[in-house]
């Protein structure tokens, strides 16, 4: 079993970063792939960022790429997403997810656990 809780959210202007993190807890975080997803207004559930059990993989959606990172710290169970020269279409509710086969996977159904959320507003 793990628990996801998201954290590091808030209101920034367009241009801004913001740093989200995703503490989990369990044993299985060392093990698990990491993912990012994010919800607009409206809009479906989409892909921002996975990233493999030991950080060797990282993938991107195309509209992110260059602008964020993904990141990991296994020793303190926590996954990061470092968002630079953020837009107002980046404004949305951000998951965190964790997959068990450790394996960087962008297909929302891979993924076994999630988080609450946490609201990110860029405005411009």
């Amino acid at each position: 079993q793990v628990q996801l809780v998201e954290s590091g959210g808030g209101l920034v202007q367009a241009g801004g970063s913001l740093r989200l993190s995703c503490a989990a807890s369990g044993r299985t975080f060392r093990r698990s792939a990491m993912g990012w997803f994010r919800q607009a207004p409206r809009k479906e559930r989409e892909f921002v960022a996975t990233i493999n059990w030991s950080g060797s993989t990282i993938y991107y959606a195309d509209s992110v790429k260059g602008r964020f990172t993904i990141s990991r710290d296994n020793a303190k169970n926590t996954v990061y997403l470092q968002m630079n020269s953020l837009k107002s279409e980046d404004t949305a509710v951000y998951y965190c997810a964790a997959s068990s086969p450790g394996l960087a996977t962008t297909t929302p159904n891979n993924y076994d656990y999630w988080g609450q959320g946490t609201q990110a507003t860029v405005s411009s």
